[in-house]
C-alpha cells in the first residue's frame, strides 16, 4: 500500500498488533477502510477532518500494517475489534464512518454497540444489496489463493500494477478506480494478506453476490442519524444501492457525488470533508435508551420481509455544478 502521510501507532490487543492513525481533537470520528485497503485510503481527508475532530483510522486486522493472523474475520469480529481499540484509547463514543466493506463493519458496530455510536456515515457501503463487482466474487472461488500467488510474483505483479495504473489515467469513468485496485493487487503479494482477504470475502460474499444485508435491521436507524455517500460512477458497488438505503432508512441523508467512483473521499476530498462536517454539525448525536431500543426490537420493521418498494431515482445533491 502507499506509504502513510500520518504517524502510525500500534497497540497489541488480544495478542495481535493493530496499527492505527490518531489525529486532531474534538468529537471522535472512527474511519473504517474497505476490503484490501488500509488507513491510507483516508489520507486525503484526515487532515481536513482533524481540524475539528479526533480522527481514529485503524488498519483492520488482516490489512495494512496490522497483524494478519488466522482469526475471526467476520463483520461481527471486526466490530468487536474496533470496540476494543476504542476502549484502550479511552474513547467512549464515535461517529462511525465506513467505506465499502468498512461500511458493513460500521453498520455492525452501530448494531452491536448503539450506546457507543453517535452517528453513522456509510461511503459506497456493502450490505445494501447483493450486487458487487465480479472481481470481488472471484476471491471466493477455489484456487484464488494459488492463482494470485502466481500473479503477484515480482515481474508479473509490477507489470500488472503498472497496467492498471495506466488504465486509471484514461479519461473514462469505467477505469477511474483502477489505481486503487492496483494498490490492493500489490498488497496480495503477502500470502497472509491473501488468506485474510479470502476469509473476509467468504464471510460476506458468495458466487451470487453479497450475503450480509442491513435490510432486516434498517428500522433501528430510526434511533441514530445516518448519512450515505456514493460516487455516481461507482463500478464496484452500484450507486443504486444508495437508492435502496433511502428506502430502507427514510430518515437517512443521501449524498451522491458526480464525477466520482468507488472512492468518493479520494476523488473529492474537500467535498467529502464538507459533507461529514455538515452532517455532524446539523444532527444531534444519538443517545442510547435501552427502553427505546427494546421497543424498536419488539415492534420490528414495518415490512418484516425486508423488502422495499421501488423509489424514484436519486438525483445529485445541491452543489453538483461545482464538483
Amino acid at each position: 500500500m502507499p506509504p502513510s502521510r500520518h504517524h502510525v501507532q500500534h497497540l497489541t490487543i488480544h495478542g495481535h498488533r493493530r496499527a492505527f492513525v490518531k489525529a486532531g481533537e474534538g468529537p471522535a470520528l472512527l474511519l473504517l477502510h474497505g476490503l484490501g485497503c488500509d488507513h491510507t485510503t483516508w489520507s486525503s481527508v484526515i487532515d481536513g477532518l482533524a481540524r475539528r475532530y479526533t480522527v481514529i483510522a485503524p488498519d483492520l486486522l488482516g490489512h495494512g500494517l496490522s497483524d494478519k493472523p488466522r482469526a475471526d474475520y467476520s463483520v461481527g469480529g471486526y466490530a468487536n475489534g474496533v470496540r476494543d481499540l476504542l476502549t484502550v484509547l479511552g474513547i467512549d463514543k464515535v461517529t462511525v464512518v465506513g467505506h465499502s466493506f468498512g461500511g458493513g463493519v460500521a453498520m455492525q458496530f452501530a448494531y452491536q454497540f448503539p450506546e457507543r455510536t453517535e452517528r453513522m456515515i456509510l461511503v459506497a457501503s456493502g450490505g445494501l444489496g447483493p450486487e458487487v463487482t465480479p472481481g470481488i466474487r472471484a476471491i471466493t472461488t477455489p484456487g484464488f489463493h494459488q492463482v494470485m500467488g502466481v500473479l503477484t510474483l515480482p515481474g508479473v505483479r509490477h507489470v500488472g500494477a503498472a497496467g492498471l495504473r495506466g488504465l486509471a489515467a484514461l479519461p473514462t469513468a469505467v477505469t477511474r478506480d483502477l489505481a486503487e485496485v492496483a494498490d490492493i493487487y500489490d498488497s496480495f503479494k503477502d500470502p497472509r494478506a491473501r488468506a485474510a482477504i479470502r476469509h473476509v470475502v467468504r464471510a460476506v460474499v458468495d458466487w451470487k453476490g453479497q450475503i450480509v444485508t442491513m435490510a432486516d435491521r434498517a428500522y433501528l436507524t430510526e434511533a441514530m442519524p445516518m448519512c450515505v455517500v456514493w460516487g455516481r460512477d461507482d463500478h464496484v458497488i452500484p450507486v443504486r444501492h444508495a437508492n435502496r438505503a433511502a428506502a430502507l432508512a427514510p430518515g437517512a441523508r443521501i449524498e451522491v457525488i458526480p464525477h466520482s467512483g468507488h472512492f468518493p473521499h479520494k476523488d473529492h476530498p474537500e467535498r467529502f470533508v464538507q459533507i461529514v462536517h455538515e452532517f455532524v454539525r446539523s444532527t444531534r448525536a444519538a443517545t442510547y435508551s435501552r427502553a427505546r431500543w427494546r421497543r424498536l426490537l419488539e415492534n420490528g420493521p414495518a415490512d418484516p420481509t425486508g423488502d422495499v418498494a421501488p423509489v424514484v431515482p436519486l438525483t445529485a445533491v445541491a452543489g453538483d455544478a461545482g464538483a
